[in-house]
């Protein structure tokens, strides 16, 4: 059997030897024409931005010393040359409780887990892209059992068919690929890596943004619990001053209208201490909703705020391009843009496909698979749109418009960065100098209320000079504590305007987001698992 299956083929063979001939110049033409492609478009260059030498906020005229007999400041910027921020940011306030929550973020916060799938959603799409780089391959086998004749047919005698009835075997293997002439097949691939790494940057921007919300509200909460411990020595004090008036009611020295205000102004300071229970409960909620756990079983205890801001190193304003996950995203956006003209380009130009059949067929399936069985088909296909009413160019100038759209975001992305930063830092050194001028007048106040007291009880003021006293004391204590807060708050925005501990070393290269393997952009899952960063401007190679 085997003997006359080669018999078989060498007979197919020489029959078919000029076809085979005109296939052997055929295939090395087109793969000539494949390997000669190119990629037509317009070629990715990153825009370029105005950047200030340096932060006006960090200017020496800015940070001048205050003249003589003025408080100083209690906060200045960090040297610019100074290490920059990393990973943890969060550790720079060095609050142990602030570090457990901020680490529980990373780990459980829905918005960030919502972000990460995001991400392996964006690299699927471009494995899909990948996948036109290579051909088609499938088969569909099928059996097929025929009658020829009817039996009620003039062909038929006395109700008997000879041969109308037989059954084909049937197993063909079909291939077909389009060679990425045009460059088509890479510019999707480049535009689908591109939104990868957007959405890889939009990750991090989440995470940045959500470890700052926690932030904020764990200054937020610290701060409630100091307004309480004020309060609560606020109420202990106008207490005192109830009683001193009672007993100065009850000897005849004072009036029931000063007993009165003293009892009037004790309730109110009640009231506003039970008030700061709200506020407190509902930062404590938002604060188990961002490290992703059900309000009802988390609880902080009561800590007031006593810190004060730390420096914060800014670098120079040429890095902050480098430090900012919102940029990179709005940056590789326009790369994307950039491919998809490149996609659209190419309908402008033919597409080639080459498709092949090989298969067996036979009436019996013992015999299928022999040489004789077989058959085959080749052949290239050449398709070309002759007049679409002017759609491929209308395409065109769409993505154009597009890019160009995309240029201007990451222009006003840069602008904005560059406003929040010189913001808070304004902020910050105009809150110092403002904390200071507040605190002398808390003691101003103190010793206001001092006098008052001893006046009061010499007789010498009535009780409404004390009540005054009082009621100014209670409120620059309160303004010192909203300052501080203010503070603390305007130290988190710097932190997150600065963006954070991340840099462009960390959002991975288009090679990452085209391999199958995890990738890790949170930088202390990297700092974790020696992960050597790669060039965020990678671009493949095929």
């Amino acid at each position: 059997m085997k003997v006359e299956n080669m018999r078989m083929f060498h007979k197919f063979a020489t029959g078919s030897q000029s076809k085979f001939r005109s296939l052997a110049t055929a295939l090395p033409l087109m793969a000539t024409m494949c390997l000669a492609g190119c990629v037509v478009g317009p070629k990715y260059h990153k825009p370029a931005v105005d950047v200030p030498p340096a932060y006006k906020e960090t200017a020496p005229s800015t940070n001048a010393q205050a003249a003589p007999g003025a408080p100083a400041p209690n906060w200045q910027p960090a040297n610019p040359n100074d290490a920059m921020l990393k990973g943890k940011w969060w550790e720079i306030y060095n609050d142990p409780q602030l570090n457990a929550l901020e680490e529980q973020v990373n780990l459980s916060n829905q918005n960030i887990k919502a972000a990460e799938a995001s991400f392996l959603g964006a690299r699927a799409l471009v494995r899909e892209a990948r996948a036109a780089y290579f051909p088609t391959v499938g088969v569909s086998p099928s059996i097929t059992a025929t009658r020829q004749l009817s039996l009620n047919t003039s062909g038929s005698s006395s109700g008997k068919v000879s041969g109308g009835t037989g059954t084909d075997f049937n197993f063909p293997a079909d291939a077909s690929w389009v060679p990425d002439i045009w460059g088509k097949v890479r510019n999707q691939v480049r535009a689908q890596a591109s939104a990868a790494q957007v959405n890889a940057a939009d990750l991090e921007n989440t995470r940045l943004t959500m470890q700052a919300d926690l932030a904020v509200d764990y200054f937020q909460l610290r701060t409630q619990d100091s307004l309480k411990e004020l309060l609560d020595s606020t109420v202990t004090a106008y207490q005192q001053s109830v009683n001193l008036t009672q007993a100065l009611y009850e000897t005849g020295i004072d009036s029931q209208e000063s007993l009165l205000q003293a009892q009037t102004q004790l309730a109110t300071a009640q009231a506003q201490d039970t008030n700061i229970g709200i506020l407190r409960a509902q930062y404590e909620h938002a604060i188990a909703m961002l490290t992703g756990k059900p309000a009802s079983q988390f609880s902080l205890p009561a800590m007031p705020l006593n810190a004060a801001p730390p420096s914060i190193p800014t670098g120079v304003p040429s890095k902050l391009l480098e430090r900012r996950p919102d940029i990179a995203a709005a940056e590789r956006s326009m790369e994307q843009s950039n491919a998809l003209i490149g996609v659209a380009t190419a309908a402008f130009y033919p597409n080639l496909t080459l498709s092949g059949t090989f298969g067996f067929q036979n009436t019996s399936i013992t015999d299928l698979f022999t040489w004789p069985s077989h058959y085959w088909s080749v052949g290239p296909q050449l398709a070309q749109t002759l007049f679409e009413g002017g759609l491929r160019k209308a395409t065109v100038v769409q993505y154009k418009a597009q890019y160009d759209q995309s240029a201007a975001n990451y222009r006003q992305t840069v602008l904005t960065a560059f406003q929040q930063v010189e913001d808070n830092l304004a902020a910050l050194r105009i809150l110092s100098q403002e904390v200071q001028q507040q605190a002398a007048a808390v003691d101003f106040a103190q010793r206001f209320l001092n006098l008052a007291i001893d006046r009061y009880k010499l007789g010498i003021d009535p009780y409404l000079n004390v009540l005054t006293a009082q009621t100014t004391y209670l409120s620059n204590q309160q303004a010192m504590v909203q300052l501080r807060l203010q503070e603390m708050n305007a130290s988190v925005q710097l932190i997150e305007a600065l963006g954070g501990g991340w840099d462009t070393s960390l959002l991975p290269s288009k090679h990452d987001v085209q391999s199958l393997g995890a990738v890790q952009t949170d930088p202390a899952v990297k700092a974790a698992t020696n992960v050597i960063p790669t060039n965020a401007n990678q671009t493949p190679q095929h």
